[in-house]
């Protein structure tokens, strides 16, 4: 993780540590670097989610592709993981979008993707941003060198064909859609509507401030309450840009990713599809997760937090599964990165061909008591690494280690995208969970006093 490029592209508050000077570097470093690499005029998709400030920082990005010689291909609002896939479709040089993912409205971020797909490489990405960092002005082209900008609004649906094709019919579901007013409010209904389900839609009127606010995938109260009180068979949430699903049962509890995984993989293992007979989860995957697939005979390998460590991990590997607790959740066979609506459609053929209900699809994937506890903390990596290291943290740790008792576990974990400290513990019960977890956010707090 380099100094910009944190653990999903650069992050922070629009106009404030994301501005639009930065936006226009990163895409004259973004051009200049690809140009290179090909040798010639490199093309670049660019897509957003719905937050007030997106439209500014597209403008600025693309300003600095077409200064240094870059051609874009505009998309507009679009999931993230259409990225990927489109940036493949179009053979393009490299795929950008703009989006703070699951983050508050005034956040925003600019990631890329490379000419297959995947994030991009470690080297790209520090050469794109050693010239961004480099200071001084970056050289630009003029006449008829300069880069265009192509209109490409309608790509979408070349990606919601590619979504729906994935599974050969969906029917007889009650299903309730929450689109975090983000991303999927452009694609959830056009892909969804096409299959032979009862299907309704909230939080799909986006209006650049409400994006995350109090709905999707961090906020499930609303859906839950509504799935239990209209007697739906299950409710999906995505996050703002649509590459993370969570699922709510029809008694309204959370179905989380550790859960979504389990049950696909279970589906994939009894087809014969599940390569290498297991997948890949993070550190931050529960227990409880690990527990089941010992009992069912399925490997579970562990990749640090990050869709792109969880990747890395599938591919080393050679396993077509893997993902987050939090609702990324990566089909290799369908597409390269983690995509929310994908995770659903793979959901939703499982419960339809099960005859059973989503509880009941559950219910044998056990989750010990986890407590998240997310501790305020400094910006820099470096003096969120001198807080883990600290003798006192240590010290708190080890206490709550042997508060556990070997029934239950701590992980401690600078945030790569916020200037947070993430506390997660898991324990036999939820009160020791709490006290062993409060006892550690207390000395993280102490020690940046």
């Amino acid at each position: 993780m380099g100094k910009l490029f944190g653990t999903d592209g650069i992050r922070g508050v629009a106009n404030e540590t994301l501005d639009c000077k930065l936006a226009y570097r990163i895409g004259q470093a973004a051009a200049l670097t690809l140009a290179k690499a090909k040798q010639g005029t490199p093309t670049v998709v660019i897509g957003k989610d719905t937050r007030i400030s997106s439209d500014m920082l597209e403008s600025a990005l693309l300003a600095g592709l077409c200064a240094c010689g870059a051609n874009a291909v505009r998309l507009g609002v679009i999931p993230t993981p259409a990225i990927a896939y489109l940036t493949v479709f179009y053979h393009a040089d490299a795929g950008v979008v703009i989006s703070a993912s699951h983050n508050p409205f005034e956040y925003n971020g600019i990631k890329m993707f490379s000419s297959e797909g995947f994030k991009l490489n470690d080297a790209l990405e520090e050469e794109i941003e050693d010239l961004i960092l480099s200071g001084g002005d970056l050289p630009v082209k003029t006449g008829a060198e300069l880069g265009r900008v192509i209109e490409g609004f309608h790509a979408s649906e070349y990606y919601i064909r590619h979504l729906a094709s994935t599974v050969k019919e969906l029917s007889d579901l009650r299903v309730l859609v929450d689109c975090a007013n983000g991303a999927a409010s452009a694609t959830a209904q056009r892909l969804f509507n096409r299959f032979n389900i009862d299907v309704s839609f909230i939080n799909d009127k986006p209006n650049g401030v409400n994006i995350n606010d109090h709905c999707g995938s961090t906020h499930l109260e609303g859906l839950s309450e509504r799935v239990k009180n209209g007697y739906y068979d299950l409710g999906i949430a995505f996050d703002g840009d649509a590459d993370r699903c969570l699922v709510v049962d029809e008694n309204g509890n959370e179905v989380d990713g550790d859960k979504i995984m389990a049950i696909c993989a279970r589906s994939l293992h009894q087809a014969g599809k599940l390569q290498n007979d297991g997948f890949v989860a993070t550190v931050m995957s529960n227990l409880g997760l690990h527990k089941y697939c010992k009992e069912n005979g399925l490997k579970l390998l562990c990749a640090n937090v990050g869709d792109r460590n969880v990747l890395e991990l599938m591919q080393k590997e050679g396993m077509v599964l893997g993902g987050e607790q939090s609702g990324h959740i990566i089909f290799l066979e369908h597409l390269t990165t983690g995509d929310g609506q994908l995770a659903a459609l793979q959901f939703m053929n499982i419960l339809c061909h099960s005859g059973m209900p989503v509880s009941r699809l559950a219910a044998d994937i056990g989750r010990y008591p986890q407590v998240l506890i997310n501790v305020p903390g400094p910006h820099a990596k470096a003096d969120k690494e001198a807080i883990l290291k600290s003798d006192a943290l240590q010290a708190a740790m080890a206490e709550g280690n042997r508060l556990l008792a070997g029934d239950g576990r701590i992980l401690v974990r600078p945030s790569g995208t916020e200037a947070l400290i993430r506390v997660m513990v898991e324990a036999s019960n939820e009160e020791l969970a709490q006290k062993v977890a409060r006892g550690i956010a207390d000395t993280v707090e102490n020690l940046q006093k």
